[in-house]
């Protein structure tokens, strides 16, 4: 069982529910549980099916199916109408769970809104808390080799895992990005994303990218907001309020799947910390309603800090990551003292032992994610 199953399940008796998520993190897997276990029945339809994308244009499903799963129906032009239109007539009669490779929230066409009417869930791929291995050790060790995304983690076969990821990336580059974006020049968009699993964890200047494979800066721009609206990366941004000299710096890209970064073990290990605080934020985000942000902090005297984690306007924690070395930063002690956030923290995937240092927590990733926010969700 995926962390989110209790609370879709929850929420499935309230409004329609979304979820998003990368492509093969486990969405229908999850919708397919959750299907088997309704008890007043149900019905699966995937928009990507020739036959079920004409059942689902005719509404052909029986009165009985209670429950009623749609997956990539965002594919769909007018899906968002479409639906608005089932739910209002037809609400009563069905629960409804919808589910896409894409971020649900951007691809609406047409004027009818479906406000009000759903709660919308990411998926995320499997974290240390979620790895079937006992030793924490492990979980860490496979996590940085294979990634987090169900098939490739849990088969644990490294060439199994690159023939998958290949595969991945023709689907989403070819195929998904290609029904939802006005993109034609895919081999230039696959240049682009290589060079930007080759800057994980730095910073992206557009117009370096765009000169090395010779298209607009613009049209670079958009390039990366489209695969992040297909979950393949995320941007951090800088944090600037509050900070006298900090640089408008350009953007961070970091990858939802940890096997897609082409770089070092410092790196790697970068991505890994950062796709478990996205995952943790979006989480709350998705649950408690607050509006989290995750950011990074770099000042004119070169003092940075890898992220800054803000949660209703407020800093709550300062986090550095580091591969080896204990001692906690410059940037980390010197940011403690004039932003004062309620915590702070340097994670190093290499340390014998965690310890606090002027309040300054030094630790290791397994002991900082070893209790997740799902854990202590309550589902009422």
């Amino acid at each position: 069982m995926r962390y989110l199953t209790p609370f879709v399940r929850h929420d499935l008796s309230r409004k329609m529910v979304f979820i998003g998520g990368p492509h093969q993190v486990g969405k229908t897997t999850l919708a397919k549980a959750i299907l088997a276990e309704h008890s007043a029945g149900g019905c699966y339809l995937n928009w990507d099916s020739d036959e079920d994308r004409q059942r689902i244009l005719q509404k052909k499903w029986q009165q009985s199916d209670h429950l009623l799963v749609f997956d990539e129906l965002h594919k769909y032009p007018h899906w968002k109408q479409w639906l608005k239109g089932l739910y209002d007539t037809c609400g009563e009669r069905h629960t409804i769970l919808v589910t896409g490779s894409a971020r649900l929230d951007i691809y609406r066409q047409g004027e009818d809104s479906l406000m009000g009417r759903y709660h919308y869930w990411r998926l995320h791929p499997m974290s240390l808390d979620e790895s079937p291995l006992e030793d924490t050790t492990a979980r860490l060790k496979r996590l940085m080799v294979m990634g987090g995304f169900p098939e490739p983690l849990l088969l644990n076969n490294l060439r199994e895992a690159k023939r998958w990821r290949r595969e991945r990336f023709d689907r989403v580059l070819q195929e998904d990005i290609r029904d939802l974006e006005s993109i034609r020049n895919i081999q230039s968009l696959r240049l682009l994303t290589d060079l930007l699993r080759q800057r994980v964890g730095g910073q992206v200047v557009i117009s370096h990218l765009a000169a090395d494979i010779q298209v607009a800066p613009q049209t670079v721009k958009s390039w990366i907001e489209a695969l992040a609206n297909m979950y393949l990366l995320f941007q951090i941004k800088p944090y600037s309020q509050k900070i006298a000299r900090a640089i408008q710096k350009p953007p961070k890209i970091y990858f939802y799947d940890n096997g897609d970064v082409l770089g070092d073990e410092g790196a790697i290990f970068e991505n890994l910390v950062a796709t478990h605080l996205l995952k943790w934020l979006q989480f709350r985000e998705d649950y408690e309603g607050d509006r989290c942000e995750l950011c990074y902090l770099r000042d004119k005297e070169g003092r940075e800090i890898d992220f800054v984690i803000v949660v209703n306007s407020v800093i709550e924690e300062l986090i550095e990551v580091k591969l080896s070395d204990s001692s906690p930063s410059r940037g980390l002690r010197y940011y403690q003292q004039s932003l004062q956030p309620q915590r702070t923290t340097q994670i190093v995937a290499n340390l014998s032992y965690s310890y606090e240092q002027h309040g300054i927590w030094v630790t290791h990733a397994e002991a900082y994610f070893q209790t997740s926010p799902w854990e202590s969700g309550e589902v009422l």
